[in-house]
């Protein structure tokens, strides 16, 4: 396997590490500081304003009572997940929202993804990753709070001011081929450039695609997510969202990265167009076979050009699946006359020498 980029911190810095292996953990004794010297510039690849590094935690209470983060107060609550809760923060400076993602270190550090993998080395993955981004279509890292002496880290993000499309689809009876193609555009056009920088986002559905107050798309949550060097996307561990784990990684096998992300971002537009998955059962082992042996089914009243498209996408051999490019350029996307915005302005060293 060719070498992929890994991430280690060192105290409250992340940086970018190479190496030959499938390893995350760096040996003690190991001397990276010209590793991390030569290539703490990449960090912000395309970044127009860096991730601010924050390495002082202030906690207190506003005089209203409600929690603050050093200059951020809380708002509300937005959502919890595995690893973290997020929450909606206002800069009492000038009243911005964000979304403040809190991180348990300690936690993390004990939840084993791998056998050689915290879920914290997943984190520091995410941050590192998010920090070299900048893309009308993905999520933005604003700010990195670690505090060596705190066991929290925070991750202050845009704020979205909408929801996840998994939401709207649920208030919606039907999403319109309109709205499902403009949609669409917007996840592809972040995933081309997300391989464009050879990251794989590792999974893409539904739960992690935001909704601006405008209509726009916003790939998030890179928990999930992998650097390569070059472009050999080669991954043997499965991708996060069983509904969304195409059939080579089911089979347990080295997959393509860049070909896991297509094949999830068809089952996120079938659900968007249909309604459900189409391949999904009672248990997880259930859902696998389904996602290996069933066909495909479509509806027969199902748009023939979208027909082709969901059937390029979510072709169970990778080798003959639909690339995002040529998805790009399908008869279905481009039927509206606006074709995929491909960020053509980056102007980053890794972009420039593909």
């Amino acid at each position: 396997m060719r070498p992929m980029l890994h991430f280690t911190r060192k105290g409250n810095l992340f940086s970018q590490e190479y190496c030959s292996d499938n390893s995350y953990l760096k040996s003690d004794n190991e001397d990276t500081d010209h590793i991390s010297e030569r290539e703490s510039h990449q960090l912000n690849l395309c970044k127009k304003i860096p991730v601010k590094e924050t390495t002082s935690l202030n906690l207190t209470k506003h005089e209203n009572g409600k929690k603050m983060i050093n200059e951020y107060i809380k708002v509300r609550r937005i959502s919890r997940g595995s690893y973290g809760k997020v929450a909606m923060y206002r800069n009492i400076k000038d009243g911005t929202p964000y979304a403040i993602k809190t991180i348990c270190k300690s936690r993390l550090k004990k939840v084993r993804v791998t056998r050689r993998e915290t879920a914290m080395e997943n984190i520091l993955r995410e941050v590192s990753i998010m920090k070299m981004l900048d893309h009308p279509n993905i999520v933005n890292l604003i700010e990195v709070i670690d505090d060596q002496k705190a066991d929290h880290l925070y991750m202050v993000l845009e704020y979205i001011e909408g929801n996840p499309i998994s939401n709207i689809r649920r208030m919606t009876t039907r999403i319109g081929e309109t709205t499902a193609r403009s949609y669409f555009k917007d996840i592809i056009s972040g995933l081309i450039y997300l391989h464009s920088h050879n990251i794989i986002h590792g999974d893409i559905k539904p739960e992690n695609l935001l909704l601006t107050s405008s209509g726009t798309v916003k790939i998030g949550d890179f928990s999930f997510s992998y650097a390569f060097e070059d472009e050999n996307d080669k991954l043997s561990r499965c991708p996060g969202t069983p509904a969304f784990t195409p059939p080579e990684c089911c089979l347990d096998t080295v997959y393509g990265g860049k070909a896991a992300d297509t094949w999830a971002a068809g089952v996120t537009l079938y659900y968007l167009v249909v309604g459900s998955f189409p391949f999904l059962a009672d248990s997880i082992a259930e859902t696998y076979d389904k996602i290996v042996n069933s066909p495909l089914s479509l509806p027969e009243e199902l748009n023939p050009e979208l027909n082709d498209l969901l059937q390029g996408l979510l072709c169970k051999d990778p080798m003959h699946r639909i690339t995002l490019d040529d998805a790009a350029e399908h008869p279905w996307v481009v039927k509206e006359g606006d074709r995929v915005s491909i960020e053509s302005s980056c102007s980053c060293r890794l972009l420039r020498s593909l």
